[in-house]
């Protein structure tokens, strides 16, 4: 009689401890508010840097054969093509964040960061060493720097290279933020029906155990050994 009661006690508090460990993990995927956040960011993220790159740089002052001096301008699309890259990018990751999940979508996430910090890192060396004249004439005429002629004033500089630097910041957010919430986003499919919808469906173990560990979740927890 003693043995079996303290067997009892014994296993009482260790079932407890499981069912609590496999609540706290089993969390449901509802927070469809984070998943509409990262997909704003993401457009926000396109569109600025598109934006970005359609305006202009910077200019110089050049002199010609016939029409004396003229005033030469190049975008940032002209002088960094990878601008309007990652902006489709960006915009790719929209479709992707919705479709994707679990180990996918964290994996976008870190593409994401990393396209965000090559974008604001190539943005701001291209301001802290500006083009010289030559090379400005050149991304704008998309010929060679070869025998083009010299402007005769310092390479002007606008605003417009910290508004893609702002579009960069904003993709680093949107990638963190999949990488760091992703086990409490929505996703399609039963896990994103409606509240109220019964989801719970018979399904082959081994494959319910992957979608476990897909959502960072421990399949052993909570199951009699």
């Amino acid at each position: 009689m003693s043995g079996d009661g303290a067997a009892a006690d014994t296993s009482g508090p260790r079932d407890a401890s499981g069912a609590a460990g496999a609540a706290a993990t089993d969390r449901p995927r509802d927070d469809r508010r984070g998943l509409g956040l990262a997909c704003l960011l993401l457009l926000a993220g396109a569109g600025i840097l598109y934006v970005s790159g359609s305006l202009t740089w910077f200019s110089v002052t050049v002199p010609t054969a016939t029409r004396g001096e003229l005033t030469t301008t190049a975008t940032g699309a002209q002088l960094q093509p990878a601008i309007t890259a990652v902006a489709a990018l960006l915009l790719a990751a929209v479709a992707a964040t919705v479709a994707l999940s679990g180990i996918a979508r964290r994996l976008l996430g870190v593409l994401v960061v990393l396209a965000g910090v090559a974008a604001a890192w190539s943005t701001i060396a291209e301001v802290v060493t500006p083009p010289t004249p030559a090379q400005l004439v050149s991304a704008r005429e998309g010929l060679s720097t070869g025998g083009q002629p010299i402007g005769t004033s310092a390479v002007t500089a606008s605003v417009w290279p910290w508004l893609a630097v702002l579009g960069a910041v904003v993709a680093v957010v949107a990638g963190g933020l999949l990488v760091v919430r992703e086990r409490r986003m929505a996703r399609l499919g039963a896990r994103y029906a409606a509240p109220g919808t019964p989801t719970d469906t018979p399904a082959d173990p081994d494959r319910a155990a992957w979608e476990q560990l897909d959502d960072g979740r421990d399949p052993t927890i909570g199951k009699d050994l």
